[in-house]
């Protein structure tokens, strides 16, 4: 079982068909906090398939 869940783990963060997925650690303490983050990541140039966006965690609302 613990085998099974390891490569589950491993495909969806590492081989998934998107390339993977990436989540923060740490939510954002604001929009602007997480867009400033996007903007420094993209300085790195991602891919160009990828799409980076902020999505507020359940108890957390952006305020625009």
């Amino acid at each position: 079982m613990v085998q099974a869940a390891a490569t589950l783990v491993w495909w969806l963060v590492i081989a998934g068909p998107q390339g993977g997925m990436v989540v923060m650690p740490n939510p954002f303490d604001s929009r602007d906090a997480c867009q400033a983050a996007i903007t420094e990541y993209q300085k790195n140039q991602p891919p160009k398939d990828w799409v980076l966006q902020c999505v507020p965690t359940a108890d957390q609302t952006f305020a625009d």
